[in-house]
């Protein structure tokens, strides 16, 4: 009776080691799960890769070779230079300044947008009919992004260049993280009621700090 009592005591031993071990490795693991935060860099920007128009304006993030992405529990930033802002910015120094002898860091000049992963519609107003509507999701492994988007912006009439007409361009951008965190590979496609043909493309961003 005493030996089972004791074998009983020993198994009970082994399993408590066996789940404190797995769960020291399951919190391990956790603690060191590649995330989207960092900085970026891709040959070419999101938008360019599909020879679509599918921004709408230079400070869209779309535009952007380069990001800096900080990843929060419900949803993320991107961080992209605002080429519109450094433009005005350089112009504003070369008035007030005359002709300087450098440049000024123009790189502080960024743009932002919120990626909330709670799937409801968000909304980016540029004012002029240009912006975008869009959702987010996010999958279990917080490996996968999903954006759906359309965008509104306002194109040059053929032959009349100075008439403006509204025209809108539905994306979808897969964002997949690589399991080492060092590479997001996004697949995109597109589709504007101005041209019937679905256009689909691939970019990479390499992680750079």
């Amino acid at each position: 009776m005493k030996n089972k009592r004791n074998i009983l005591a020993c198994v009970i031993m082994l399993l408590i080691g066996v789940i404190y071990f797995a769960v020291q490795a399951q919190q391990k693991n956790g603690t060191h799960r590649a995330t989207f935060s960092g900085k970026w860099k891709a040959k070419e920007s999101i938008s360019m890769g599909g020879n679509i128009v599918c921004s709408y304006a230079a400070s869209d993030r779309m535009l952007s070779k380069t990001m800096k992405i900080a990843e929060q529990a419900g949803f993320i930033t991107i961080e992209t230079p605002n080429y519109e802002g450094i433009r005005m910015q350089e112009q504003a120094d070369f008035i007030t300044k005359e002709i300087p002898a450098t440049l000024p860091d123009t790189a502080q000049v960024t743009s932002q947008e919120k990626l909330s992963f709670d799937g409801k519609e968000s909304q980016i107003d540029y004012g002029r009919g240009r912006g975008k509507k869009f959702t987010v999701q996010l999958s279990a492994d917080r490996q996968t992004m999903t954006v759906n988007s359309i965008v509104h912006l306002m194109v040059a009439t053929p032959y009349h260049v100075n008439v403006l007409k509204q025209a809108f361009c539905y994306v979808t951008e897969v964002w997949t993280l690589s399991n080492d965190g060092q590479s997001i590979s996004v697949q995109a496609k597109a589709k504007s009621n101005l041209f019937g043909e679905e256009r689909s493309w691939k970019t990479v961003f390499d992680k750079v700090n």
